[in-house]
C-alpha cells in the first residue's frame, strides 16, 4: 500500500526554535509546577517523659490474673505509639475475587513482586539505546537540551519506508544509538517512541534489543505495546513473557490476551492456558484462525496433548501476528494469502532463520531495497542457497552467476556474470546491492566503460567509494558515471565544472529530468558548487532549492547548532515514501546540506548519489 509523503510540517506545528545545546532548556511545564510547595512546617517533638528508676521494694509473689475482655465488653483503648489494627474495609469481596484475573489475584496476595530485578542490579534510566557512541552511535547528550516537543514530533512522524536505502541505515542508527531523553521528556516515552518507529521501518530485531535496554518493571503501556510488535516482527512470541509476568495489566487487548495464555503453557500451567484459549475461542472475539495458532503454539510447550488443526480455508487476510506464529511453528502459510502481501511480510522473512532459504531469498529483495539487509547480508543469503545445489526456480542460477562474478578469469567475464545478476535493461536495485563486492573487484578499463555507471552504483550500495574512484580517470566527464563520483568522492579537489553539470542536464533522459535535478540539489548541499552557479543550475535543471518551510527551518537551525540525533530525524521525516518520485530537489538539498554541516558527510555523499542513480 502506497503511503503519501509527510513532511511533517503539520506534526510540527506546535514546535519553535530549537535550544542550542550550553544555552539552559526553556521549562515546558504549566505555570505553578515550577515553583515547588511550600514544605509543611513540621510538627514539634514531644518531650521525652524520663523513664521510671526501678523500685527497690521486694516485688510481691502474688500474680494479678490477666483478665480478656468479653466480646460484649469495649475493647481497651490502644496506649499512645502502638500500631493500629489492621483494616479489611478496602479487600475485595469474595464475588470480586472469583472475577479477578490470576495475574491480579497473585499480585493482591503478594505472590507475584511487582519488581523481578534486586535493585543493585537494576538499570537506570539513561543512556537508553543499544548503539555506544564508540561503536558508531550518535552522542548521548546531544538531545537533553532540545524542545520535548520537537523530537516528539519528528519521532513520531515517520511512519513508513524512506524513499532512500542509505536514508534508511542513517535513520535506523540514529534511533538505536544510546541516548539520553531530551528534558521535559520520560525516558520510557523516549524508548518506547523509537522502539515503535523501528517497527514501522521494519527494524523489528532493533526494536525487540532497543526495548530490552529496559528493565521490563520501568515499561509503559507505550513500550509493551511498541515491544509486543517487535517480537511478533521476530517471532519470538516467547519474548514478551516477562511482559506477561511484570507488566501484564498495561494492556488489555484480546491478542495480548493471547500472548498470556502462551506464556502460561510455557510457565507449567498448561490448564490454566487452555482455559484462557478456550474462553476466547468460544467468545469469538477473535478470529478462528488466531486462536488455532495460540492452541498449537501453547501446545508444543510439552502438555497440550492436543492435535490442533489449522484451517486456512475462510482466512481472506494475512496478519503479522499469523505470519509470525506460522513461522515459529513451521506451519505453510498458503500461497494465495502471500500473493500481494505488503512488503512487510518481504522484510520479515529476509531475517526470519526458521524460514527455508527459498523463502526468505524471496523477500530478501525487498529487505534490500529499503536498506533492511546489508550487501554482505545477501551474499550471505545466496551463498547458502548455491551451497544447497538447488536446480528449480531463478535463484539457484542467480547464486550460481554470482559466484561467477567472483571467480571468473578476467574482468569481462566477471562483467557478464554481474549483469546477468541484474538482469534486464533497467537492473533492480536489490540486484545493485547484491553484486556489491563483485563489482568491486571489475578492474576499471575504458572497454568497460559502457557499464561504469551501473558498477559505481552498485559499489555506492555498500559505501565502496575508495573503490568507486579508481573509475575517475575512465569516465568521460558530464556522463551519468562522472556524475557519481563527483557526488560520492570522499574529498571534492575544488569545485565542480559548471558546464560538466550542464552538459549532464541537457543529456539526462529521466523522468522529468530528475537526475539532473538531484545532481544539482546534491552538490549544493555538499557546498561543490559556488553560490551563482547554484543560482544558473537550478534554474537550467527547473529545480527550486530556496523555498522555505517548518520543516526545513527546523533541520536548518538543528545543522546550526550541531545536533547530529535531531537531524536525521528531521532528514527521515523528510525522505518518507516508496520512491524516488517522492523526492523533491529542495529537501534533497536541505537533507544533505544538513547532514554535510554537522559531520555526516559520508551520510549525505551517499545519498546523494543514491538520487543519481535511482532517480
Amino acid at each position: 500500500m502506497k503511503r503519501k509523503l509527510a513532511f511533517g510540517c503539520a506534526a510540527l506545528a506546535l514546535c519553535s526554535t530549537l535550544v542550542v545545546a550550553q544555552d539552559a532548556p526553556e521549562s515546558l511545564l504549566p505555570p505553578g509546577f515550577d515553583d515547588p510547595a511550600p514544605a509543611p512546617t513540621p510538627a514539634p517533638r514531644p518531650t521525652p517523659t524520663p523513664a521510671p528508676r526501678p523500685s527497690t521494694a521486694t516485688p510481691s509473689t502474688t500474680s494479678n490474673p490477666v483478665i480478656q475482655p468479653t466480646p460484649s465488653s469495649p475493647a481497651p483503648a490502644p496506649s499512645e505509639g502502638s500500631s493500629p489494627a489492621p483494616s479489611i474495609s478496602g479487600l475485595p469481596s469474595i464475588s470480586d475475587i472469583e472475577n479477578l484475573d490470576p495475574d491480579e489475584l497473585d499480585r493482591l496476595l503478594g505472590l507475584k513482586p511487582e519488581v523481578d530485578i534486586p535493585p543493585q542490579s537494576q538499570r537506570k534510566l539513561e543512556r537508553i539505546g543499544i548503539l555506544a557512541e564508540d561503536e558508531g552511535g550518535l552522542p548521548p547528550l546531544a538531545l537533553v537540551n532540545q524542545p520535548a516537543s520537537i523530537v516528539r514530533a519528528s519521532i513520531a512522524g515517520i511512519e513508513g519506508p524512506m524513499v532512500s536505502r542509505w536514508g534508511h541505515i542513517l535513520l535506523r542508527r540514529a534511533l538505536s544509538s544510546r541516548l539520553d531523553a531530551p528534558d521535559g521528556m520520560d525516558p520510557v516515552e523516549f524508548a518506547a517512541m523509537r522502539t515503535a518507529a523501528l517497527n514501522r521501518m521494519g527494524e523489528h530485531a532493533a526494536a525487540r534489543a532497543l526495548a530490552q535496554d529496559v528493565d521490563t518493571a520501568n515499561w509503559n503501556a507505550g513500550l509493551v505495546t511498541a515491544a509486543l510488535d517487535a517480537y511478533i516482527g521476530t517471532s519470538d512470541i516467547l519474548g514478551a513473557c516477562p511482559a506477561v509476568q511484570v507488566r501484564g495489566d498495561l494492556i488489555d487487548t484480546p491478542q495480548w490476551g493471547l500472548v498470556k495464555a502462551i506464556c502460561y503453557a510455557f510457565a507449567g500451567q498448561a490448564g490454566r492456558s487452555q482455559a484462557n484459549l478456550n474462553r476466547t475461542f468460544r467468545s469469538g472475539e477473535l478470529p478462528r484462525i488466531d486462536v488455532l495458532l495460540a492452541q498449537r503454539y501453547a501446545g508444543t510447550a510439552g502438555r497440550g496433548r492436543r492435535a490442533i488443526n489449522l484451517e486456512w480455508d475462510d482466512v481472506e487476510e494475512l496478519t503479522p501476528w499469523r505470519f509470525s506464529l506460522a513461522n515459529a511453528l513451521g506451519a505453510e502459510v498458503p500461497d494465495d494469502l502471500l500473493d500481494g502481501a505488503s512488503p512487510y511480510y518481504g522484510t520479515v522473512a529476509a531475517i526470519a532463520p526458521a524460514l527455508p532459504i527459498e523463502l526468505r531469498i524471496e523477500g530478501a529483495d525487498v529487505a534490500a531495497r529499503r536498506g533492511n539487509l546489508s550487501a554482505t547480508a545477501m551474499v550471505d543469503l545466496y551463498s547458502q542457497l548455491h551451497a544447497l545445489r538447488l536446480t528449480d526456480g531463478d535463484a539457484p542460477l542467480t547464486a550460481a552467476r554470482l559466484r561467477d562474478a567472483y571467480i571468473a578469469a578476467d574482468a569481462a567475464e566477471r562483467l557478464a556474470a554481474i549483469q546477468d545478476v541484474w538482469g534486464g535493461t533497467q537492473p533492480d536495485y536489490a540486484r545493485f546491492v547484491l553484486t556489491a563486492y563483485a563489482a568491486a573487484r571489475v578492474t576499471p578499463s575504458a572497454q568497460l566503460e559502457d557499464s561504469a555507471a551501473d558498477l559505481i552504483a552498485s559499489m555506492l550500495t555498500a559505501g565502496l567509494d575508495a573503490d568507486a574512484m579508481t573509475w575517475g580517470s575512465i569516465v568521460q566527464d558530464g556522463s551519468e558515471a562522472w556524475a557519481l563520483l563527483a557526488l560520492a568522492q570522499p574529498a571534492a579537489n575544488g569545485r565542480v565544472s559548471q558546464g560538466d553539470v550542464e552538459e549532464f542536464i541537457d543529456n539526462d533522459g529521466s523522468v522529468g529530468g530528475r537526475k539532473g535535478k538531484f545532481l544539482v540539489a546534491g552538490l549544493a548541499g555538499l557546498a561543490r558548487i559556488d553560490a551563482n552557479a547554484q543560482t544558473d543550475l537550478a534554474r537550467n535543471a527547473n529545480a527550486d532549492l530556496t523555498r522555505r518551510t517548518k520543516w526545513s527551518a527546523l533541520i536548518s537551525r538543528a545543522a546550526e547548532v550541531g545536533n547530529q540525533p535531531l537531524v536525521a530525524y528531521l532528514a527521515g521525516l523528510g525522505m518518507q515514501g516508496t520512491g524516488w518520485d517522492r523526492m523533491t530537489p529542495r529537501h534533497l538539498y536541505h537533507i544533505v546540506s544538513a547532514l554535510n554541516r554537522v559531520g555526516m558527510n559520508a551520510e549525505a555523499r551517499m545519498i546523494a548519489a543514491e538520487a543519481v542513480a535511482r532517480g
